[in-house]
């Protein structure tokens, strides 16, 4: 069962390590747009939505990364002060109970706009912009399956470690 957390882990891994460069892309055109409109009088509504775009997906793609290297918000009134067992416990109810059952939810109902949205190819936010408003709404269901496999992979660790105690 190991062997699946670790390949679920990687997922997560791979496409961090990918989609990280996003954040230096993102810096640099906003530098660019920014230059281009006060210095040179240039504006491009593409190139301001693509840095939307690109903050989007990092910030959608990058949840199940988070997640696995513990670095998301977390509540902490009594898991601070808990012991390990406890943690492990809270980690469980917390992932059965409130992260699977919300990412399923999410995935359920934005189903619809994101199939609609593929079925017209839906166009730009703005005149002038990027016309891939599908592209962005598919960071939905790819947020919510990518968070799900990590709790998924954190899960089988769980339980393999309450095993052992």
């Amino acid at each position: 069962m190991l062997g699946i957390a670790d390949t679920l882990d990687g997922i997560n891994r791979a496409i961090a390590a990918v989609i990280r460069w996003l954040a230096l892309v993102m810096v640099l055109v906003q530098f660019g747009i920014v230059v281009g409109r006060y210095v040179f009088g240039v504006n491009s509504i593409a190139a301001q939505e693509s840095v939307l775009y690109m903050h989007a997906t990092l910030f959608m793609l990058a949840a199940g990364y988070t997640l696995l290297v513990d670095k998301h918000v977390r509540v902490d009134v009594f898991y601070a002060a808990a012991t390990e067992r406890v943690k492990r416990r809270i980690d469980i109810f917390g992932h059965l109970f409130l992260l699977l059952p919300s990412m399923a939810a999410l995935l359920f109902w934005s189903w619809p706009s994101v199939r609609n949205s593929w079925a017209i190819l839906e166009g730009p936010i703005a005149v002038g912009g990027i016309e891939a408003v599908f592209l962005l709404k598919s960071l939905i269901p790819a947020f919510c399956i990518l968070v799900m496999l990590q709790s998924i992979a954190l899960l089988i660790r769980l339980f393999a470690e309450e095993q052992h105690q």
